[in-house]
């Protein structure tokens, strides 16, 4: 998650914007990919990332805020997501980014989409690698040109992306055990506490019953609790299914006196 979210996508926007650290043997002007590096350019560029929040579902969770004003200020890891893989290719289509420049990002976004995914295709999985590999390969060509003053443009970050395909093959989709599964499941525990005076010891103790749970549901499944859908739903097939419209608290009919008493 890190890696992706949060090393790559400050990478990108620090060269896109200018701001990676320049030496005095260096020169600013020499940058064709900073297209963001001026303040105005900036700030309509952030305008148009909130406008298009608006056409995000909800299921998205949090969409992106304005990164022009919010970059700084706790801007989350599925905020970088959505913003960088998602809006910002089209983005850059109309801030005449050279050619090269461009396609570059584009192999970027191209390998993590396919790797971002719960099921990868086999065939998949080539692709991605070249992508990723050209991509780190190209890097050094495009931004740090073998110029010793541009030495710290070279993250570590760009060289993990080299051993992401072959991690997949050996332990399957990242999505299913890196830090996206770990906070989620953090999440849920934590909800479980119920002694606040010893938290630690709570929380182990609900791990542990948990676990319990489900060791005895893997061995008995009648002790699984009932997953069919809910009454007057369809079945909409691929694990989907459309409820009936329903309030979200319950309520009772108001006999004719407690009416009469309310409007009093």
């Amino acid at each position: 998650m890190h890696l992706i979210t949060l090393n790559l996508t400050d990478l990108v926007l620090s060269l896109f914007r200018g701001t990676m650290p320049c030496d005095a043997s260096d020169d600013h002007a020499t940058w064709d990919w900073a297209i963001l590096a001026d303040r105005g350019v900036w700030r309509n560029h952030g305008e148009r990332v909130a406008n298009f929040t608006r056409y995000l579902p909800g299921s998205f969770d949090r969409p992106p805020r304005n990164p022009a004003e919010k970059i700084s200020s706790g801007y989350k890891a599925w905020e970088y997501l959505l913003y960088v893989y998602g809006f910002l290719p089209g983005l850059l289509c109309g801030l005449q980014l050279q050619t090269q420049f461009y396609i570059h990002f584009c192999k970027l976004v191209f390998g993590v989409r396919i790797m971002l995914q719960h099921s990868i295709p086999v065939n998949q999985l080539g692709l991605a690698h070249i992508a990723l590999v050209e991509y780190a390969q190209q890097y050094e060509t495009l931004y740090y040109q073998r110029h010793i003053d541009r030495l710290h443009f070279v993250r570590q970050s760009v060289h993990a992306l080299v051993h992401i395909v072959p991690e997949a093959l050996r332990l399957g989709p990242g999505s299913l055990y890196t830090q996206w599964t770990l906070e989620n499941y953090i999440s849920n525990i934590t909800r479980e506490i119920k002694q606040h005076s010893t938290p630690y010891a709570n929380v182990s103790e609900r791990a542990l019953r948990r676990c319990c749970i489900n060791a005895l549901q893997a061995m008995v499944p009648a002790f699984s609790p009932d997953e069919s859908p809910p009454s007057s739903s369809v079945d909409l097939g691929g694990g989907y299914c459309l409820l009936r419209a329903r309030a979200r608290s319950d309520w009772q009919p108001v006999d004719p006196a407690e009416r009469a008493a309310l409007h009093v």
